[in-house]
């Protein structure tokens, strides 16, 4: 017998500055519009501790990031760029700046800044310049600073993470779609459920045929013997007359 899907829950998803994931909340939506799905964007200071305080069941991060007790895909990596001021001879590159032009200068921590915001505001004052991914750049951009393309620095990456030991069917649907699997792929739990509803429906539309079929025959076994004992006897009574007259023969 096939082992039953457990129902999918609500799920609730934090995301750090840059990542976008209005994407995968609208496949969510068109597939399982009765499943709540909650999205809040989270510092990357937080970004594990929502994990473990409970305020999220999973959690794009930016990575690296502690792995110890967390099970994590790695999705995809982030363009970095370099943002300074508007005056900064970066300004004057067409494409990328090249990381060893920018030696000497003084680069700024988003973290010790209190966050890229924060950051890109002190980059604003002239303080320094700082390195960060281009969708964060893009996403706190101001008219008083820039932001090129840098060549020679390392990627950052982006993945989904979230507490080992708490996979489930839900989570499972999550990843599914975050991966890019189609709505009818045999590897979403909901499309697994769907098809033992069908199944169920099925079983249960055999037993019933099968019980109205065992009633018919039941009633033409009832009447069986009335039927042929009632039409015997005429087929007997003329069947000894038959016998007696003997074939016919010609006279010789």
């Amino acid at each position: 017998m096939d082992q039953e899907q457990p129902a999918l829950r609500s799920l609730t998803v934090g995301f750090v500055p840059g990542v976008t994931p209005g994407k995968w909340t609208r496949r969510w939506q068109e597939r399982l519009p009765d499943i709540p799905l909650t999205v809040f964007e989270c510092s990357e200071v937080e970004q594990l501790q929502i994990l473990r305080d409970g305020r999220a069941d999973m959690s794009f991060v930016r990575l690296p990031v502690d792995r110890e007790g967390l099970d994590l895909i790695p999705l995809y990596k982030e363009l970095p760029v370099v943002v300074a001021p508007r005056e900064h001879d970066v300004a004057l590159y067409d494409d990328e700046v090249p990381l060893a032009e920018l030696a000497g200068e003084n680069f700024l921590d988003p973290e010790e800044m209190g966050g890229a915001r924060t950051g890109i505001e002190v980059v604003a004052s002239g303080a320094g310049v700082m390195i960060l991914p281009m969708s964060v750049a893009r996403l706190y951009n101001r008219k008083d600073v820039v932001y090129k393309p840098l060549a020679g620095a390392e990627p950052t990456q982006i993945g989904l993470a979230w507490l080992s030991g708490r996979t489930d069917e839900t989570i499972e649907e999550f990843i599914g779609i975050v991966r890019g699997r189609t709505a009818h792929s045999s590897r979403q739990p909901s499309v697994q459920q769907e098809q033992q509803r069908r199944k169920g429906g099925k079983r249960a539309g055999n037993d019933g045929a099968g019980q109205g079929a065992g009633a018919k025959a039941g009633k033409g076994q009832a009447g069986g013997p009335r039927g042929g004992s009632g039409k015997g006897r005429p087929g007997g009574s003329a069947g000894r007359k038959g016998g007696g007259r003997g074939p016919h023969r010609g006279r010789r």
